[in-house]
């Protein structure tokens, strides 16, 4: 009974890229809660200062994260080596490619070799990144499409959209606080997955799903995609405020964390449907 639960809420949706369920959705979640304060306690014993720099070199890895989703869905991995291209072994993919390059990184700092073990972690992850894009426009222009005029159209409804909710926070709620970058990275993140899951199912030449289960039955509800957007609000507007007070009692390092983990789920997801759609894949 154990085998046939794990075969059927964890195993096989991986393998088959199933939609996701109630079951591994709060598993996923947990997972992720468990894995940011792990890895802030490791952060605290070797003494690693985790600060807005820190995001900021993060940041191009979230990318990547995003961009290696995308080469599973152009289907040129046909071996079983695929599934760690798909969501969630791809997060600790880029795990495995990340920390020990954060961890050689510090060292060589340490030791005086380099200024700034942040810079040249993040570094290392924006040359990934560029690297596999440059591999998906090849991919794009030789085997499939290349429609950039989707992804503007995509950027241009986040953008938008993210103007739009930033000046209602700032102003008519007066939360001035919202003027930190790593909010705005935060709104624009979740804006993004939001526009281009609502292109992609109602806009879209290719029709695509929402694999996501409280996104999916929204959209089923309610007929249309753009549901998307008070979906994020309800999560958002609720989050910043509770992150804020959080950040005032002086929780700063796992205040860092949480908030980097918040753009990741919006931002990555949000590159890889934006990506594939230009791509048509």
């Amino acid at each position: 009974m154990i085998r046939e639960f794990i075969y059927k809420y964890y195993i096989d949706p991986i393998r088959y890229g199933q939609p996701y369920t109630l079951v591994d959705t709060l598993t996923y979640a947990l997972i992720l809660l468990a894995c940011i304060w792990l890895l802030y306690r490791w952060f605290e014993k070797n003494k690693i200062i985790i600060d807005r720099n820190f995001v900021y070199a993060l940041i191009p890895w979230v990318v990547l994260g995003g961009c290696l989703r995308v080469v599973e869905d152009t289907g040129l991995i046909t071996s079983d080596l695929h599934v760690f291209f798909t969501t969630p072994l791809i997060f600790f993919l880029i795990f495995a490619i990340a920390f020990p390059t954060l961890y050689i990184a510090n060292i060589l700092e340490k030791r005086g070799t380099i200024p700034s073990w942040k810079k040249i972690f993040g570094g290392t992850g924006l040359f990934l990144t560029l690297i596999t894009l440059s591999f998906l426009v090849w991919f794009g222009i030789t085997k499939a499409h290349f429609d950039i005029l989707v992804a503007s159209r995509i950027l241009g409804i986040a953008f938008g959209t993210t103007a739009i909710l930033y000046a209602v926070i700032k102003y008519g709620f007066g939360w001035k606080y919202v003027q930190d970058r790593l909010y705005q990275m935060l709104i624009f993140g979740h804006m993004l997955d939001a526009s281009a899951t609502s292109y992609g199912i109602d806009l879209h030449s290719i029709r695509y799903s929402e694999q996501h289960v409280v996104g999916s039955a929204l959209i089923n509800l309610t007929g249309t995609a753009f549901v998307m957007f008070p979906l994020k609000l309800i999560v958002l507007i609720p989050g910043i405020y509770i992150l804020e007070l959080y950040r005032r009692e002086g929780a700063s390092g796992i205040w860092y964390l949480i908030l980097l983990a918040m753009i990741m789920v919006g931002l990555a997801p949000g590159i890889r449907d934006m990506v594939r759609m230009v791509l048509y894949v």
